[in-house]
């Protein structure tokens, strides 16, 4: 289906806007008024460079308060659309959309509200212009979409229709499948938009928090599945009112939103996107290393180092199935001046298919300067500018990554390490919708709920994606902190390594004197309050430092590593299927760190 997008959705200027909205690949642009009034092209030529770019505008909006009014204000009201219509002829828009009143001065009479409306279709008629009707959630007396089709039924003209919003039509909790009674010709337009479920005022939802559709709460897919039912053929359009998108990179912001709705025709069925490959676990983190202090901590947690890339100053440690790679040659000039997460490789059974995808649904394909012994390996970006590479380790019919190393003798003494159960990922704070979205989309991981959790200085806000058997989890974090509060002015990474005994673990981890991120005593005060632990196990956490949380599944005990430059280790053991990721102690371990880092 051809795919559209509103202007007030961007940042930047009009111009701006149009051009990254037809780079992302969008056919279409509903223009915002307080675009084109800022705007200091005249409508002929914001008409030809639409044109010039491949777009087609379509839709003006919008036009408010023109029904139901009294007789006084009615020749106002034409006045006022007879010069929108001269506008949207220079423009080249053959569409309104017509907003449900707000206004005090409107009357609770729907012959009335038909009855003008059908007046306002006859002079867009003679303009060549449809209008759209829609019933804002907040209307004065107009709210549902129900209510605003009755109304253009009544007023029976052929260029008056109802647009539409999915927005205005699950903020209210209205049942969308009455859509399906009308008919798919007297649906004008639909705009599409998402936002996560809050509890407040929902004109101030509407115009702070809406995002694209995949992600929030509202089950957008459901609503465009009826949609589609009544035969409706027009665009799929986005009508997104976000303060962050509205700051946000322009161009990064339009390839967001149009993948956003490829995934959403995917979801209802109306697409051939290559099906999700779901990874089934992780191959390897890598991490920038430029020092002594990350052999020292893998050395202290029981890594061994077991080989070295061929060609690049690359090594690979390993224990159990847990495999760390330290590349020495980002510094600087890539953008890691100190340790930090670069990338993480995924096992798919798919790799290619899983690249596909990835394509498919606008992911960035990184460039791969290989050596002609190297293995193949596919790999895109992702919102925070980590690489996700597509693996199958160590498979008879796969090329495997490991051996583009040269085995070394390892002497190691293993901690009990069995692999690695989750990442933390830092996003930049415009960026962690987007972020959501991308790992549901192109991997097909399961976002969970979003949490606020407390820093010493602000918010931290967290969302995990995974897949359904838990054995890729991925913990998306982005900061609302002081400048300069963590290293770099940004929040950490970490990785989660898997213990099969942790109390075992942490007790070799302390006799060989591990760099461990100390927990305060008052800590275990708290929680001998809070659970009704085993004394034996109580003191055992105090003693080695270890913290513990319990959801309906089971219990997690979990330690952390110092930080070294930007990321950390932290182990963790899950016990009768806990599926959490110890959220209750983020704080605890959040002031211990910015203590430890002052």
């Amino acid at each position: 289906m051809r795919k559209s997008i509103a202007t007030v959705c961007l940042s930047g200027t009009l111009e701006e806007k149009l051009t990254a909205i037809a780079a992302a690949g969008f056919d279409g642009v509903e223009i915002f008024e307080n675009d084109l009034l800022a705007s200091p092209l005249s409508p002929e030529r914001i008409r030809d460079r639409a044109a010039e770019l491949g777009l087609t505008i379509d839709l003006f909006q919008p036009f408010r308060d023109a029904e139901a009014v009294p007789e006084d204000l009615l020749a106002r009201t034409l006045r006022r659309a007879e010069k929108k219509f001269a506008v949207m002829e220079r423009l080249g828009a053959d569409l309104m959309l017509v907003c449900s009143s707000v206004s005090p001065a409107a009357l609770d009479d729907d012959a009335l509200a038909a009855e003008q409306l059908r007046l306002l279709a006859e002079r867009a008629a003679a303009h060549g212009i449809r209008i759209a009707y829609e019933a804002l959630a907040w209307g004065r007396h107009v709210n549902t979409y129900d209510h605003a089709w009755r109304i253009v039924r009544q007023a029976d003209h052929p260029a008056l229709g109802i647009c539409l919003d999915s927005f205005h039509i699950l903020s209210r909790g209205s049942d969308p499948k009455g859509i399906e009674e009308i008919p798919g010709e007297k649906i004008f337009f639909l705009q599409l938009a998402d936002a996560p479920l809050m509890a407040m005022d929902v004109l101030q939802w509407s115009r702070h928090y809406r995002c694209f559709p995949g992600q929030g709460g509202l089950d957008v897919a459901g609503l465009l599945e009826h949609v589609l039912r009544t035969g409706y053929d027009g665009p799929l359009s986005l009508e997104v009112f976000n303060d962050v998108f509205r700051q946000g990179d322009t161009a990064r912001t339009a390839v967001d939103a149009l993948r956003s709705l490829i995934a959403l025709e995917e979801a209802a069925g109306r697409t051939d996107l290559p099906a999700p490959v779901v990874p089934t676990g992780f191959a390897f983190a890598e991490l920038a290393s430029t020092g002594p202090e990350l052999p020292a901590l893998l050395t202290e947690l029981g890594f061994a180092r077991t080989g070295r890339h061929h060609s690049k100053p690359v090594e690979l440690w390993e224990q159990g199935d847990a495999r760390i790679v330290l590349n020495s040659g980002l510094d600087a000039t890539t953008g890691h001046p100190e340790p930090a997460l670069a990338a993480i490789g995924l096992e798919t059974p798919d790799p290619a298919a899983s690249a596909g995808r990835a394509r498919a649904l606008l992911a960035p394909v990184l460039p791969r300067h290989r050596a002609v012994a190297d293995a193949p390996l596919d790999a895109v970006a992702a919102p925070d500018s980590t690489e996700l590479f597509f693996c199958r380790t160590e498979h008879p019919d796969h090329p495997s990554w490991t051996g583009d190393f040269t085995p070394r003798a390892a002497s190691a003494s293993p901690a009990g390490i069995t692999h690695i159960d989750h990442v933390a990922l830092t996003q930049p704070r415009h960026h962690f919708d987007e972020a959501s979205l991308f790992y549901r989309a192109v991997l097909g991981l399961r976002p969970h709920e979003s949490l606020e959790l407390a820093d010493p200085y602000g918010l931290l806000r967290s969302r995990a994606v995974s897949g359904a058997d838990g054995s890729v989890r991925l913990a998306l974090n982005v900061a609302q902190i002081r400048p300069g509060s963590g290293p770099s002015g940004s929040l950490w990474q970490h990785i989660a390594l898997h213990s099969r005994d942790i109390v075992a673990t942490a007790r070799r981890l302390r006799e060989r004197g591990a760099s461990l991120l100390p927990i305060p005593d008052n800590y275990y005060d708290g929680l001998e309050a809070r659970h009704e632990l085993d004394p034996g196990l109580h003191r055992t956490l105090r003693e080695l430092g270890l913290l513990y949380d319990r959801d309906d599944s089971g219990t997690f005990l979990h330690l952390y590593t110092a930080v070294v430059g930007r990321v950390f280790f932290e182990i963790v053991q899950r016990i009768d299927g806990y599926q959490g990721y110890g959220a209750a102690n983020a704080p605890v371990r959040l002031a211990a760190q910015h203590a430890r880092t002052r």
